[in-house]
């Protein structure tokens, strides 16, 4: 993920300097001028969990395994400004996490595997600046509510039955950089997003000692984002 990330953004420099130095064909000269227009995305994710304890054990605390997981969606954009368009971005977001409780010493139940997929539907405003050539930076940001397929908030099982519970209904907010490549028949346009949770996305074990959730304080999704973008 590390690689993917240093590579769009070298991409990214070395286009928008060699942009500057030559004389190139302009594409799409009035594609932005549309008020309303309209796209879709994929890419990959690395997720992983924020977790505070309301009290502080250095030996008891939990380990996150993070893994790569994808992203895909529709994107619906407006014009608001010539640099600021609101869009918002309906998708489907999938990824798994292990977590290890450490103080349970190896037991079996000292492991949970955390599947979650995820409808978000993130509300942005996208400030961008102004076309150089073939290209156009820009930052995004904004909220968006995550809906959980995968959540157990309402099953009666707890950690104690092998059922770490997460909630359905999440909110989260992320931003981001990116560009726009203006291409003879497309817009490609890759950006790079940091996502964070809002609410504590954790559904407490029944007994309030739980030696897994009890000293959790917080407990939410954060996560970097990769979008490959084509309108």
């Amino acid at each position: 993920m590390k690689k993917i990330i240093t590579a769009i953004i070298l991409i990214f420099i070395v286009s928008t300097l060699s942009a500057q130095k030559r004389d190139v064909v302009r594409y799409k000269q009035n594609w932005d001028k549309q008020t309303i227009f309209w796209g879709y995305y994929l890419g990959l994710n690395q997720k992983s969990f924020k977790i505070s304890y309301n009290q502080y054990n250095p030996n008891t605390f939990i380990q996150v395994k993070e893994s790569t997981g994808f992203n895909v969606g529709l994107i619906g954009d407006l014009r608001i400004h010539k640099n600021v368009n609101l869009r918002l971005e309906p998708g489907l977001s999938s990824n798994t996490k292990e977590l290890t409780f450490t103080h349970l010493n190896g037991a079996k139940d000292s492991i949970r595997d955390v599947n979650g997929t995820y409808l978000r539907i993130p509300l942005l405003v996208k400030l961008s600046t102004d076309r150089l050539n073939n290209l156009r930076p820009y930052l995004i940001g904004g909220v968006s509510y995550d809906y959980n397929f995968s959540s157990n908030q309402d099953n009666p099982d707890d950690n104690y039955d092998g059922e770490f519970r997460m909630k359905k209904n999440n909110f989260t907010y992320e931003f981001g950089v990116g560009v726009d490549f203006y291409l003879p028949y497309f817009i490609f346009s890759p950006s790079i997003r940091g996502v964070f949770a809002i609410n504590k996305e954790l559904v407490n074990d029944n007994d309030p000692n739980s030696p897994w959730t009890g000293n959790i304080d917080y407990f939410g999704t954060r996560g970097i984002f990769i979008k490959l973008a084509f309108h």
